[in-house]
């Protein structure tokens, strides 16, 4: 699956459904200063005030429980328009979306491909690249993400 870290979500999962929010994702990123993302979401949408409540909640798990070892910052967040794609529930989700896909290995001398998402079959992820599909196991992908379709959000505000 991308990238993200099964520990970290099973362990902020439960306080952050508690606060009334789907937890989109977690990841660690290694760099200077590690940085830990948690994306949440809700059907109302995300505030700042609700980034605050959880960044409050899950910091308090963290000290807590240490999972991390040295510094890094927390960033708590919506997922945005270009959202992660984490779980394979996710990907059953958001069929019939454009997505960009990264793997972790070359498939045909590429690891970078934007297609139409078609779901899941057989467990494995199906994307549509024109004429051809993509079809590969959760575990070759290193990141998932929607790609915005800015059109039908300017149709929608107009």
């Amino acid at each position: 699956m991308p990238r993200e870290s099964a520990e970290l979500r099973a362990l902020l999962e439960p306080a952050v459904t508690a606060l009334g929010f789907e937890l989109v994702g977690v990841e660690f990123i290694r760099a200077k200063q590690g940085v830990l993302r948690v994306y949440i979401d809700s059907e109302q949408g995300i505030t700042v005030e609700d980034c605050r409540k959880v960044s409050h909640q899950v910091s308090g798990i963290l000290d807590v429980e240490d999972p991390i070892r040295g510094q890094y910052a927390l960033e708590v967040s919506s997922p945005g328009l270009d959202r992660p794609l984490y779980q394979l529930k996710d990907f059953e989700r958001f069929a019939g979306h454009e997505i960009s896909v990264q793997l972790t290995a070359a498939v045909n001398g590429r690891r970078k491909f934007q297609g139409t998402l078609i779901g899941l079959r057989d467990g494995h992820v199906v994307v549509q690249l024109g004429e051809e599909e993509l079809v590969v196991a959760p575990d070759e992908i290193d990141r998932a993400r929607l790609v915005p379709d800015f059109d039908s959000h300017r149709a929608e505000g107009a």
